[in-house]
């Protein structure tokens, strides 16, 4: 009876040590056997809803056959670097994936091709509700169950390199702009109008 009570609180003990029970993945688990390639050079700032990024992912072909055996699908996305995450809680790196906030907007999500896992890209426009930040691109591979079992970035292990911007749309239009300002102008002066003919019908003679 205690074997098997020590059993059972040992099974309990390792459920909480161990966040596979949960089915919780650890990024610092990942192994980072993707190469992945972005189209902007470092510094280059890209327009929200007007420019388009190239992404490029392959398998990296030092790794050990069969590595990517479990794999099933590759979703590529846009995450912060580390200097638009200061003070921003939002965007917080978390090593736990479920919790992780760094990777927010998705570029492309396709089925894993082991026969062409050496060349595969997609363009997408940047879209108008990306915030205005600093940025990188990376990929998760994941397996016939939804969980990330591998990745790869654009940039280093410290996110420093091969950086980004976004500049995000200000949500006016110029042509909005310009009939704003011609609105105000046409109200302006029928308002010096108005007055105007008030001011001569009070001189006529009653």
């Amino acid at each position: 009876m205690a074997a098997r009570a020590l059993l059972l609180a040992s099974l309990v003990l390792s459920c909480f040590l161990l966040p596979a029970c949960y089915g919780t993945v650890l990024f610092s688990s990942l192994q980072r056997t993707l190469e992945v390639t972005a189209s902007p050079t470092s510094g280059q700032v890209l327009k929200g809803g007007v420019d388009k990024i190239t992404v490029t992912w392959g398998l990296n072909q030092t790794v050990a056959a069969g590595t990517d055996s479990t794999y099933k699908t590759i979703k590529v996305k846009l995450c912060y670097a580390p200097i638009s995450q200061v003070d921003r809680g939002w965007r917080k790196t978390v090593d736990n994936l479920k919790k992780d906030r760094t990777c927010q907007h998705k570029i492309v999500a396709r089925p894993y091709n082991p026969a062409n896992s050496t060349a595969q890209s997609h363009e997408w426009t940047v879209e108008r509700d990306v915030p205005t930040a600093t940025y990188f691109v990376r990929a998760y591979a994941y397996d016939a169950d939804e969980k990330e079992v591998a990745y790869g970035q654009t940039t280093d292990a410290h996110k420093t390199t091969n950086l980004f911007q976004v500049q995000a749309i200000s949500g006016r239009h110029v042509t909005m702009d310009t009939c704003s300002i011609c609105f105000s102008v046409f109200s302006v002066v029928s308002l010096f109008g108005f007055f105007y003919n008030e001011k001569r019908r009070a001189k006529r003679p009653q």
